[in-house]
């Protein structure tokens, strides 16, 4: 006796939902969203596009779509309203918002080490210029603005009051080199392409990392909710993270690497440039999970130093970060 079409369908939902246990891969994958910040994205967003486009998200069967936000802050906020799964963003925004409001955000994968500086056009400039300058930020509270108030705080004795805020999401170099700004806070991967556009060197005011060498930079930020309902899908896109991050630390995918990092608007060459700085300074994370309490804690502490965190303390560091997540992820991709 033939099974009947309702029966048949049931059948094939419960094998595959079987299957999804050991062969992820042998069943539809669960359909996400991944957002990385700017537009074009910044480029410690090229880890998402090197895991779509090298198949790690399909490999642990989960089918995740990149999508590039304005800001890093217009990311968390659609995980906050259920639009997408994952963003990254940054790690002072969703510590000081986790602290004021308890929005129902965690961390569950992290990049500890902060590119961010302050630049110049203008090669005879210090801190003293910046006093009422124009600076070129990605949004005011966004991720460039936290870095400029950081740094002018940790390496000019300045406060954010005394410099005028230009909101340009990822333009900001863009801007410095059509003559529009002199001073803008920029990525590492920044400074090559202004100077050769330029055809002059960019004097760097202060970096971050001199400002504040135990930091944090972003945090791969889910919905709880989320979480307790479909652990496991964000098991398994960690764990297409901890692939990507692989594929990217041998020297022979460099080039391959470089193409995926297309969307962020840089060449082949200059791409590859940056991949080797950025490897160097482990800037994403090597077999850990970059969620180190020390440096979480110590965002914590600025944060409600200079204003951020309006509540009587910060969110204490189990509240902010699932590390267990990680633990999974890992495990996965050794078997």
């Amino acid at each position: 006796m033939t099974m009947g079409g309702f029966a048949w369908r049931r059948s094939i939902r419960t094998a595959c939902a079987a299957l999804m246990l050991t062969f992820p891969a042998l069943c539809a994958a669960q359909k996400l969203t991944f957002g990385i910040p700017g537009i074009p994205p910044v480029f410690g967003g090229v880890v998402a596009l090197v895991a779509e486009n090298e198949g790690f998200f399909k490999k642990h069967g989960v089918d995740v779509t990149v999508r590039a936000f304005e800001t890093g802050a217009a990311a968390s906020r659609a995980v906050a309203s259920g639009e997408i799964a994952v963003a990254l963003s940054p790690s002072p925004l969703i510590i000081s918002q986790i602290s004021n409001t308890d929005v129902k955000l965690v961390g569950i994968w992290g990049m500890e080490h902060p590119d961010w500086l302050i630049g110049s056009t203008d090669a005879n400039a210090t801190c003293e210029s910046l006093k009422g300058a124009a600076v070129g930020v990605d949004s005011v509270g966004g991720a460039r603005s936290i870095a400029l108030r950081v740094m002018l705080a940790g390496g000019c004795k300045m406060k954010i009051e005394d410099v005028q805020q230009v909101a340009l999401s990822s333009n900001v170099g863009a801007a410095m080199v059509a003559g529009q700004l002199k001073f803008g806070v920029l990525h590492i991967d920044d400074v090559p392409v202004i100077e050769a556009e330029t055809k002059r060197p960019l004097k760097t005011i202060v970096t971050q990392k001199a400002s504040r060498p135990v930091d944090h930079y972003l945090l791969l930020v889910a919905h709880k909710d989320r979480v307790a309902q479909n652990r496991d899908a964000y098991v398994r896109i960690v764990a297409a993270l901890v692939d990507a991050v692989r594929f990217m630390r041998n020297p022979a995918n460099a080039a391959r690497v470089a193409r995926h990092a297309a969307p962020t608007g840089r060449t082949g060459d200059f791409a590859a440039r940056a991949l080797k700085v950025y490897l160097d300074m482990e800037f994403w994370p090597n077999e850990k999970d970059g969620l180190s309490q020390q440096n979480i804690e110590a965002v914590s502490k600025v944060q409600k130093a200079v204003g951020n965190i309006k509540a009587d303390k910060p969110a204490p560091y189990g509240r902010i970060v699932d590390p267990g997540i990680w633990r999974d992820a890992y495990a996965l991709v050794k078997r």
